[in-house]
């Protein structure tokens, strides 16, 4: 079984190294072309204004200057002779839960790979937030990694979807089981806007995520996260909400 494996905080990342020991006890056949730099929030961006450059670190291993969905191109069209049987992206320094996967690179690298044809996961540790730098343990993924994904090597995906895996942030042995689950949904608007002043006068902004509420439901992937379970939950590229396709025709209806 041939997997390729991505993320969206660059090719030194931490978490990749996770999912590179990982697919190691999956398949001996393990490819990696992720992005140079951390390309976090650069959700399903392709580079269309300036060139992508491919570079190789070592056999099986590239990068690209670009996001997420351009090392899924490039690793499909100009590294490898042949399509991987599987994507792995991740695994990713934080949550992607609930709505924030709009955002996330490293859902956006699976969903490259569903567009492509090819059975695709997406893995994300979540962290206290304490958590600092590179001191986030990966620990949870760590320890259930393969746990989790061998029951999925030899599943049919249905065409256009992938799978979003959530790791608590918690010991490997502390992990409470695996849960499957829908996508949740954030109580309120997005996180903070930090302000700060440059040392030369000029005011910049940050944006922030902490603080980000929901409401506990029990049913979703964030609750599920919280009480200490691995959140599974399968992901659609097709966002056309259904319902409204009625109403919306008899507005135009002559």
């Amino acid at each position: 079984m041939r997997i390729l494996l991505t993320n969206d905080d660059g090719i030194y990342a931490p978490g990749l190294k996770v999912l590179e020991a990982i697919a190691g006890q999956l398949s001996d056949d393990v490819w990696v072309c992720a992005p140079h730099d951390e390309q976090s929030g650069a959700g399903h961006s392709m580079s269309l204004s300036r060139p992508v450059r491919l570079r190789q670190h070592a056999e099986r291993r590239f990068s690209v200057s670009g996001s997420p969905t351009d090392a899924v191109i490039m690793a499909l069209r100009k590294v490898l002779d042949a399509p991987p049987d599987l994507i792995l992206s991740g695994v990713n320094r934080g949550a992607n839960l609930a709505d924030d996967i709009t955002y996330s690179g490293t859902v956006s690298a699976a969903f490259e790979g569903a567009l492509a044809g090819v059975r695709s996961i997406a893995l994300s540790q979540v962290y206290a937030r304490e958590g600092k730098g590179d001191a986030v343990s990966f620990a949870a993924a760590e320890g259930w990694g393969v746990k989790v994904l061998r029951p999925l090597l030899d599943m049919n995906f249905a065409d256009r979807t992938l799978v979003n895996i959530n790791f608590p942030p918690v010991a490997a042995e502390d992990v409470r089981g695996i849960r499957v689950v829908r996508q949740g949904f954030h109580d309120y608007a997005r996180g903070t806007v930090v302000t700060g002043t440059d040392p030369r006068g000029y005011d910049y902004h940050w944006f922030g995520l902490n603080g980000i509420e929901h409401t506990p439901g029990h049913e979703t992937d964030l609750e599920a996260v919280t009480d200490g379970f691995i959140a599974v939950t399968p992901l659609q590229l097709d966002l056309t909400h259904h319902a409204s396709l009625g109403a919306l025709s008899g507005r135009y209806a002559q």
